[in-house]
């Protein structure tokens, strides 16, 4: 009964440790999944009302508004007939989200989704690159109104950069010019990189409003007050934002370009999902730019961008120059010291091995190439103009076999006696003034600029753009004034898409096993981190059978076979057989030598003397005899106790031999006394 309830605590020990491992694996995907639709309450500060507007789960009538279902992975968005399509939508849609084109909440200045599916506000460039060739200078490439490839939010579209390896440029006028004052300056827009990126970028630049601004000769040289976006080519990935900052004394223009962001951008090009790009730029100079409306940089303008906006307000005296003894060596040759005469500065570095013997087969005759003796010269070779034609050189045949072949030479080995070029210790020079500088003049170009986000105001937004990439996906544009204008704007559009694409990822294990095929090495991890709990649980939860758990079984004791007892038997018959032959024989014997015995009393009988003297030698020969045998009995080895035994069970066997013996003695003596 013990080691049964042994045996059933170590398995209820591994179950539950099993089941607590299920359990937090399905607690962990539920709550990714809890925290993916909870994003929009904590991250953009929706109420519950709104919340369940965007994921209302009732069905809505298709005229009012479309709706985005996500369908379980093991069901198909496909149904059989009209009949079973509501049924099917309610045994396989896991959620609905609704989409209405998003408008915005607060005063913006531009706000463009494309649901409308036109370019009418948007112009395209006609006019030509500054400084590249005719053939590529022309601004031709294609743009689109489409949806996503990949995650798709009916009645959602954006706009998409169709051409690669070409120039594309685009503009539209802001509803306002914005105006750089008090107020902040929030921009925001979605990218995604349908098919990854090779090289390219997409930025967006704000137009300068110039007083003479026209959309159509929109090109890289037009001026532009800000860039903003992401930029990718090789492996560097950049999240740019640069301003232009006018010089308040000769009215020059400068490219301000600020830090690079914090954190690896790489997944933001790679994962082929949509990302959220925004810019926020504030009165008090400081700035800040979020990806998926996480911090990603963050700085001040007078401080955190290169060039700097302010000039120093010390510069070198350009005309200052270093006088000619100025003695800038903090170290110089020792003038005191003086060359070793032993000091050999023509030794060489290398001297030939006077120990080396060239190698036996060497064949000195021969060349190491020869020129091939099936070339043949071409046809068309013109001697005049070619030379003369010479057949290509392959290794000498006759070289491969033996150890060199040419002109046989010593290696060479470093000379022990080599010393160099001979140089002086240093010592500290005496005369060190140090490290000359020019003297410090006022800067005459110097200005001070503490208000830097006081920058030309801007009229127009435009893409202008080259990619080796096509299908980057460009949508919801807005700029505003308040970040919770774009956070707003940002649920109602981007929002939906982020919840669309992360009901459409694959499970956990999917992902791992995806990961591991890009970083083969992951496989290691995955392999120790289940093996090793799993090890552990059976070391520790798999019960251990005690000394009492022990059944010992009675085991029989040996039985020789019945075959060899049938031979023993047969063995013994033969035996006896053997015996009592002996026995008769033994018999007539003792007939014939009891009558020999009769006759030699009969020729015998007067001698009285005779017999009294062979009484006493029959004495003396018995104790001869008894000696004898003793003196055997203390030589023979000592017998076991098994021999022992198996002598008493063969004593019965054996009482014909010992008969035989005993007549044999007796016969024995009465030779003796005859003699």
């Amino acid at each position: 009964m013990r080691p049964q309830m042994k045996l059933e605590r170590g398995w209820m020990c591994c179950v539950l440790l099993l089941s607590s491992l299920a359990v937090a694996a399905a607690a962990t995907q539920g709550k990714q999944m809890e925290v993916d639709i909870s994003d929009f309450d904590d991250d953009l500060g929706l109420d519950e009302e709104e919340l369940k507007v965007l994921m209302s789960e009732g069905e809505e009538e298709e005229d009012v508004e479309e709706e985005a279902t996500v369908m379980d992975e093991d069901h198909s968005a496909e149904t059989d007939g009209p009949e079973s399509g509501k049924a099917g939508i309610d045994a396989n849609v896991s959620f609905q989200v609704t989409y209405k084109t998003p408008v915005p909440t607060g005063d913006v200045y531009f706000a463009e989704t494309f649901d409308d599916g036109s370019l009418e506000s948007w112009q395209l460039s006609k006019t030509v690159k500054g400084d590249a060739d005719d053939e590529i200078a022309k601004y031709d490439g294609k743009w689109a109104v489409e949806q996503l490839k990949e995650n798709k939010v009916p009645g959602d579209q954006g706009l998409v950069l169709k051409s690669r390896a070409k120039h594309h440029a685009i503009s539209a006028m802001l509803s306002k010019p914005f105006v750089f004052q008090d107020e902040p300056l929030v921009v925001q827009y979605e990218v995604n990189f349908q098919d990854g990126i090779d090289c390219g970028g997409a930025y967006i630049k704000l137009l300068s409003d110039t007083g003479h601004l026209n959309l159509e000769q929109f090109h890289d040289r037009t001026a532009y007050t800000l860039m903003f976006g992401p930029d990718k080519c090789g492996e560097d990935y950049k999240l740019h934002f640069i301003f232009r900052h006018q010089n308040p004394l000769n009215k020059d223009t400068e490219e301000k370009h600020a830090k690079r962001a914090d954190v690896d951008l790489k997944k933001f090009y790679t994962d082929k999902k949509t990302h959220l790009y925004t810019l926020v730029l504030n009165p008090d100079n400081s700035y800040e730019m979020f990806i998926d409306q996480s911090s990603v940089s963050r700085g001040n303008l007078l401080n955190d961008v290169v060039p700097p906006v302010n000039p120093p307000k010390e510069i070198d005296d350009p005309h200052d120059s270093k006088p000619e003894d100025w003695d800038e060596r903090a170290k110089i040759p020792d003038p005191e010291a003086a060359k070793p005469d032993d000091w050999d500065e023509e030794a060489p570095a290398k001297i030939e091995d006077p120990d080396a013997l060239k190698p036996e087969g060497w064949l000195h005759d021969e060349h190491e190439f020869v020129s091939d003796p099936s070339a043949e010269k071409p046809e068309d070779w013109d001697e005049e103009m070619d030379g003369e034609w010479e057949a290509p050189q392959i290794p000498n045949p006759a070289c491969e076999t033996a150890p060199g072949c040419g002109e046989w030479k010593r290696p060479q080995i470093n000379n022990p006696e080599y010393k160099g070029k001979w140089k002086a210790p240093l010592v500290d020079n005496p005369n060190y003034q140090g490290v000359w500088k020019a003297r410090k003049i006022n800067n005459p170009e110097y200005f001070e600029d503490l208000q830097p986000f006081r920058m030309t105001p801007i009229k127009a937004v435009g893409l202008e753009l080259w990619s080796m990439t096509s299908d980057i996906y460009f949508d919801n544009f807005i700029i505003t004034s308040h970040k919770e204008v774009a956070d707003r704007w940002a649920a109602d559009s981007w929002g939906l898409k982020k919840l669309v694409a992360s009901a459409n990822e694959p499970g956990i294990f999917a992902q791992l096993t995806i990961a591991a095929e890009e970083r083969p090495w992951l496989w290691v991890i995955y392999i120790l981190t289940v093996g090793l709990p799993v090890s552990l649980a059976v070391l520790f939860c798999w019960p251990k059978k005690s000394d009492d758990d022990y059944v010992y079984k009675k085991v029989d004791p040996p039985q020789a076979d019945i075959e060899g007892e049938e031979e023993d038997e047969e063995e013994e018959e033969e035996a006896a057989g053997e015996k009592e032959g002996k026995a008769a024989d033994a018999a007539e014997v003792a007939e014939e030598e009891e009558e020999e015995e009769e006759e030699e009393d009969e020729a015998n009988a007067g001698g009285d003397n005779l017999e009294g003297d062979e009484d006493e030698e029959d004495d003396e020969v018995e104790e001869e005899e008894e000696e004898e045998e003793g003196e055997e009995d203390s030589k023979a080895p000592e017998r076991t106790l098994e021999e022992e035994e198996e002598e008493e069970v063969e004593e019965p066997k054996e009482g014909g031999d010992v008969a035989e013996e005993s007549h044999k003695q007796a016969v024995r003596k009465r030779r003796v006394r005859k003699d």
